[in-house]
């Protein structure tokens, strides 16, 4: 049952990377909702799953706020790594995005995605009830994770080959982490700190690049309007699915 429900997550993240795909000539707008999904997830679902699940706390700050914050200054050092990489090697810093950047945080897209298959796998072992509640939450929030995957991996100069190849890893990630939960059980610390973790780094592509980038060419109101739409997206989606 956790697979074939996975299999849900599959259909909807490559609905999410399709639709991203469809809208190109409106690219500000398209940058702006994924400003705004990214926000959402990060502080919306990530961080409370995470202070949940690694609460422990580290000279009196939770595990996971420490995790988040590293992981926020981790993808700086290493945008700001390759950037000046590629700038010592004749490319322009401010005009041309590293490649490896948008190819890094899709795999940790990919990587997320995963654990929502581990996460409704480890709910069908608790309950139906449990499963189906969890399953909801994934397959809704996956159009999101289908639909940034793809937009971080061209907004980083990847040839549409490369974004076509995440969203395709994405999609499969939710069903291969369902399977495994059959032999393996994750400890929910170490989930907890990845997710900390990870919700930095996505917080930090959508403070520093995505909404930065939406607004360069066309600080629009409409812009504005659709990163305010995906941030109250994810929120429907908690609230419905809680």
């Amino acid at each position: 049952m956790a697979v074939f429900v996975a299999l849900g997550a599959f259909l909807m993240t490559l609905a999410g990377g399709w639709t991203a795909q469809r809208v190109t000539d409106r690219r500000h707008l398209v940058l702006g909702l994924a400003g705004g999904l990214m926000l959402g997830v990060v502080g919306l679902d990530l961080l409370p799953e995470a202070l949940r699940a690694a609460g422990r706390a580290v000279f009196g700050v939770p595990a996971a706020l420490l995790l988040f914050v590293a992981g926020f200054l981790l993808a700086h050092l290493v945008e700001r790594t390759l950037a000046l990489r590629q700038a010592a090697h004749g490319g322009d810093e401010h005009g041309h995005r590293a490649p490896e950047v948008g190819l890094t945080a899709a795999g940790a897209m990919v990587g997320h995605s995963a654990m929502d298959g581990v996460a409704i796998g480890a709910a069908f072992q608790v309950g139906g009830g449990m499963g189906a509640a969890v399953a909801l939450a994934v397959i809704a929030h996956d159009f999101a994770d289908g639909f940034n995957t793809f937009t971080i991996t061209s907004l980083y100069g990847n040839a549409r080959r490369r974004a076509v190849a995440m969203l395709v890893a994405d999609a499969c990630a939710p069903v291969l982490g369902a399977l495994s939960t059959a032999f393996v059980t994750i400890p929910e610390a170490l989930l907890g700190g990845y997710l900390g973790l990870f919700g930095g780094v996505l917080l930090y592509l959508a403070a520093a690049e995505i909404l930065p980038e939406a607004h360069h060419e066309h600080p629009a109101r409409s812009t504005l309007l659709c990163t305010v739409a995906g941030a109250a997206f994810i929120w429907l989606v908690v609230g419905i699915s809680s």
